[in-house]
């Protein structure tokens, strides 16, 4: 893993890196403004001991500085008024940009972090398909919609690999990939070693079909956001770079700010696409997250 790091990274960066990942994230909340103002769950958690900070590019997201108590068991979380959820996470369906009357798929819903956070910026409008593969995650899923009090969405159990066979053509796509997790080791040490290229090469595999798959639903006009919590790039660009080969009809679109640094346009003696500089990483040591990737994919219009 770290040989492959300093690679694209280089050795200097690498052991930033290292060093990051050995230091645990301060949790943070979304709050769900579909139930209450940010105002209103700021006082009610400060009154309880919390001490929180503003995350600057979400303006309903704090970073929990002291907690007071339990977060994930308070009357407030139970009443569906938070969500306990990651920055790079938040930053998701902020990037995809629902509208209100949009048709919107998640391909990978459960547990539902970016789903609810779908179905508030769509202001519980619109028509929201949540797909999971997995039927042991439907329950955390359907569980979290209820908590937050979800009221637009469609749960449906299947492969979204098989996302033709609904024959629906969406206006916006949140592909969050299955992924090796490689960005997550600040949260999992186990991580460090539990997963190798096999792993990885197999991911990818799966990645290559759902993009397929989620591009070819989109409609015209329509836009894809793919992200993983990983960040080798043989899961993200790489990805990104042969399926967009396949296709003449999408392009790689800026994402209207700069969160992280830019996407990789040559690695491991490989030239990408040039528009893959339009994609962007986040890092452990350079933004105070865990490890992510995004980019934002547009099929023409007609």
């Amino acid at each position: 893993m770290i040989e492959r790091y300093i690679q694209f990274l280089g050795f200097d960066e690498t052991l930033r890196l290292l060093e990051a990942n050995e230091h645990p994230l301060l949790p943070s909340i979304r709050v769900n403004t579909l139930k209450i103002t940010v105002s209103e769950l700021k006082k009610r958690l400060e009154n309880k001991g919390n001490e929180l900070e503003p995350i600057e590019w979400i303006p309903y997201g704090f970073k929990v500085v002291k907690e007071g108590f339990n977060l994930g068991s308070s009357h407030e979380f139970l009443q569906g008024y938070y969500y306990l959820q990651n920055i790079a996470s938040m930053l998701s369906a902020i990037i995809l940009d629902p509208n209100p009357n949009d048709i919107v798929v998640d391909m990978c819903a459960a547990p539902g972090s970016k789903s609810t956070h779908l179905a508030q910026l769509m202001e519980n409008e619109g028509t929201l398909i949540l797909i999971d593969k997995n039927i042991n995650r439907i329950p955390a899923l359907e569980v979290n919609l209820r908590r937050m009090g979800i009221i637009n969405s469609i749960v449906l159990n299947m492969d979204a690999i098989n996302l033709s066979d609904l024959n629906v053509k969406a206006d916006k796509i949140l592909l969050d990939a299955p992924c090796t997790g490689e960005g997550l080791v600040r949260q999992d040490p186990s991580r460090k070693t539990s997963k190798n290229v096999k792993d990885i090469e197999k991911m990818s595999s799966i990645q290559k079909k759902l993009l397929t798959a989620g591009l070819e639903a989109l409609n015209s006009g329509g836009i894809l956001l793919y992200c993983t919590c990983s960040i080798a790039p043989e899961e993200n660009e790489l990805v990104v770079n042969d399926v967009l080969n396949k296709f003449n009809n999408f392009e790689i679109i800026e994402i209207s700010k700069n969160y992280g640094v830019e996407g990789l346009t040559n690695v491991f003696g490989v030239n990408l696409l040039k528009n893959l500089k339009f994609s962007q990483r986040l890092y452990p040591h350079l933004h105070d997250t865990i490890g992510f990737f995004f980019c934002l994919i547009k099929k023409a219009d007609k």
